[in-house]
């Protein structure tokens, strides 16, 4: 027999064994009530056989997941001291706590519910067979997954968000009194995550905003094999000023409700956090492959199973008489046939079977709906914040290029709008075209700067904020003027820690708004790339689209600022955020992209809920030249619609294709001026869509010319290149292709930038290449 089934058959071997030896006393003790206690003793039950039968699943090969809940099962209280609508963000270990939420309401079944999702079954109401998660939308508990301690910054962000959501009259799915429960490990809470997210939460309360929310330490001791110092949970968070702190024997069921009472009481009473620590034991090892005999004595083991707290929920019904050890014993085995049978039914369901229903989730698409968002009563015509102004009435008359430039067109699929001609219409538009709200021409900055203020003015739902975007307005005055416009409220400062940031926007998308999170350079995204990565993308996923992530992450990155800055003022590194499944990552190169992709982007992620990540090109946000004095590179905002997926193009060369983003979109059109003078004629395809790629519009020009050369700001490897490289390819594109990029570098400071950055002259170099070769 293997270690992993003998783990399973010791713990249930050793409760049967510790229930014989409890015997009634002389005289009744009054220590719970009778009916909670019963109660919550058989959702500690149900919780411990839903692991056995997870490990006799998973040794039979028809099981997939079996981190248990066994030892940790007081949590069963803080469900009974919550109410039904408080959202719960729960630890892996919380199963318990899923059982009592759920026997609450009508309708739902914990046991068939965790039972499918032991078994990967595509019935499975939460994952659909993604993932064995602890979940339920009617029960207001949010999926996570196993990565550790990375949803306390989004159980914040949900906390901050209640009572934002009631004053500003933005709708919620709970109630404005309600208190966020979020439980974790002991290991999890000396991850940088935990401390962050923590801290975060005492800076908001110290600062008088409401903060409801219980951190609940579920602490066995262990993170997997590494002991945890039995005193080091209350010495770290016990003297935190600002965070109350309380602490039980979760093995002792009245003492745990007792506790879990006081700390959900407080935070809904007083609107702050409260730091609930729970003593546990852990029994039957880490997961089903773990073997606990490789690093833990049988002493020690011994000693958790002589706490196990089904044992003390026992011992404590027996002592106050409510019950006896027969009575006790008969539930258990009810429940254990009950488990056993719904396990023999749930591994006859079918199972996920094609790659086109595993991503289902991940990127909804209502085009129609996301455009009819877009064109929605925009308030256009407000008067110009302090970052927008108009163009000097002594603006130099249009030039030819100017003009090139400006007579651009939207490539669009068959269905878009009139309103949107498509750019291989071969249709000729007015050589300046304007936007039709009566808008000066602006910079890219100006530009998003007003369209972020008309999207505040439109949607009370929208949220604008990170670190110096309130009062400075931004590190480049992008958001100035817009907290004074709104409000604090709309438009707030947060702490310098990114994991904070994008876990306030993974809390307030929960909650109803459109939040716009701010990160100062692209380099610092870095630092929380797994609140992107592992929370905001995943949760469409494993909750089957039951819970979505609306947010639009404004960055500022890229370089080509002459020298200044260095590499974390200068990154290039995009392909952490287009590795990202289901992620829309955005570009703009000039004003009135800036204004269409933006509202795209917010429309998308309120239609359907899309992650979107809008990179801001810092070389390009002041901008205005084109060429020296020609004022060429400004351009009215736009309130069209800029679909997902769709390029931009500039010309109709017919010689070449060059294909270009970013900064390469300016140094792209001055490299086919000088082309053009030598006879060679290019058109520029802005991408402005790096995920994903805008594959149609890419083979139309990449054909139209059978020459492409890719002009990549860049790494050379992991850059936008290969991937758009690989897409002609698949396409079947056999044309001429080739590609010139930065250097695999980080970029230095000073005039050496230059030596690893693209130029143009490295484009027009391999553009006459490609010609004559």
């Amino acid at each position: 027999m293997g270690e992993r089934a003998r783990d399973s058959l010791d713990v249930d071997a050793a409760f049967r064994a510790a229930l014989a030896g409890l015997a009634a006393p002389s005289g009744a003790v009054d220590a719970i009530d009778p009916a909670i206690g019963l109660e919550l003793f058989e959702s500690q039950v149900t919780s411990r056989h839903l692991d056995l039968a997870a490990r006799r699943l998973g040794v039979a090969r028809q099981g997939f997941y079996s981190i248990g809940s066994s030892g940790h099962e007081g949590n069963a209280a803080v469900a009974a001291a919550a109410r039904v609508d408080d959202p719960a963000l729960l630890h892996y270990r919380s199963g318990a706590f899923f059982v009592q939420r759920c026997r609450q309401i009508p309708g739902l079944d914990p046991i068939r519910d965790v039972l499918l999702g032991v078994v990967a079954a595509a019935a499975d109401p939460i994952s659909g067979g993604r993932h064995k998660v602890f979940g339920s939308a009617r029960a207001s508990i949010i999926p996570q997954t196993s990565t550790i301690a990375s949803h306390l910054p989004r159980a914040v962000g949900v906390a901050f968000a209640l009572d934002r959501a009631a004053r500003q009259g933005v709708s919620c799915p709970w109630p404005a009194d309600a208190v966020v429960v979020c439980s974790f490990g002991d290991a999890s809470a000396n991850h940088s995550t935990a401390t962050g997210a923590i801290n975060a939460a005492l800076h908001a309360a110290h600062q008088g905003v409401p903060m409801p929310i219980v951190f609940v330490c579920e602490d066995n001791g262990l993170g997997i094999s590494v002991p945890t110092p039995p005193d080091w949970i209350e010495r770290a968070y016990g003297p935190r000023p600002g965070l109350t702190y309380l602490a039980a024997d979760g093995c002792d069921l009245p003492a745990a409700l007792g506790a879990a009472e006081d700390a959900v009481q407080l935070a809904r009473s007083w609107r702050v956090p409260v730091f609930l620590h729970l003593r546990t034991v852990r029994l039957g090892g880490h997961a089903g492959s773990d073997v606990e005999a490789a690093y833990r004595g049988r002493a020690e083991t011994a000693a958790d199973l002589a706490r196990d707290p089904l044992v003390g929920t026992a011992r404590c019904l027996i002592t106050a008489g409510v019950t006896d050890a027969a009575e006790l014993l008969a539930r258990y085995e009810r429940v254990g046939a009950q488990v056993r049978e719904t396990s023999d039914e749930v591994v006859r369901e079918a199972r996920l079977d094609s790659a086109a229903a595993v991503v289902a989730p991940l990127a909804p698409a209502h085009p129609d709906a996301v455009r009819a968002d877009v064109v929605r009563g925009y308030v256009d015509r407000v008067e110009p914040t302090a970052v927008e102004s108009r163009r000097s009435p002594g603006r130099p008359a249009q030039s030819g290029h100017e003009a090139r430039v400006e007579a651009h067109r939207y490539s669009a699929p068959p269905s878009a709008s009139a309103a949107e001609p498509s750019a291989l219409s071969g249709a000729s538009p007015p050589s300046a075209p304007a936007s039709g709200n009566g808008l000066p021409p602006m910079t890219l900055a100006q530009a998003i700067n007003h369209t972020l203020g008309a999207l505040l003015a439109r949607d009370r739902d929208v949220l604008v904020f990170g670190e110096d975007v309130g009062r400075k307005g931004g590190v480049y005055g992008v958001t100035k003027g817009l907290r004074k416009r709104f409000g604090a409220r709309r438009v707030f400062d947060t702490l310098l820690d990114e994991q904070s940031v994008l876990g306030t926007a993974l809390g307030t998308a929960l909650a109803g708004f459109v939040p716009i999170p701010e990160i100062q350079y692209l380099a610092y995204v870095h630092n929380a790339a797994d609140q992107i990565r592992g929370e905001a993308a995943t949760l469409s996923f494993f909750s089957n689209g039951q819970y979505r992530n609306p947010m639009v992450v404004r960055i500022a990155g890229l370089a080509y600022q002459k020298g200044f800055g260095g590499h974390f003022h200068n990154d290039d590194s995009l392909a952490a955020l287009r590795d990202v499944p289901g992620v829309v990552v955005a570009v703009p190169a000039r004003a009135d992209d800036a204004a269409a992709l933006l509202r795209t982007c917010v429309s998308a992620a309120r239609v359907d809920g899309r992650v979107c990540v809008f990179v801001e090109p810092i070389a390009l946000y002041h901008t205005r030249d084109l060429h020296p004095g020609d004022g060429s590179w400004l351009a009215a905002p736009t309130d069209a619609h800029a679909p997902i997926g769709s390029a931009r193009v500039y010309g109709d060369g017919a010689d070449l294709t060059i294909v270009t983003f970013g900064n390469g979109v300016p140094m792209s059109l001055r490299a086919a001026d000088r082309l053009a003078a030598q006879g060679v004629h290019a058109r520029v395809l802005d991408l402005r869509w790096l995920n994903p790629l805008p594959v149609a519009d890419l083979l139309t020009h990449a054909e139209a010319t059978g020459r492409v050369l890719l002009a990549d700001e860049t790494r050379r490897s992991g850059g936008v290149s290969e991937s758009v490289y690989a897409a002609l390819i698949d396409k079947g594109y056999r044309g001429a292709l080739a590609r010139v990029t930065s250097a695999d570098s980080f970029v230095p400071l000073g005039p050496a930038a230059d030596t690893i950055l693209l130029g143009e002259a490295d484009i027009e170099t391999a553009a006459t290449a490609l010609i004559t070769g």
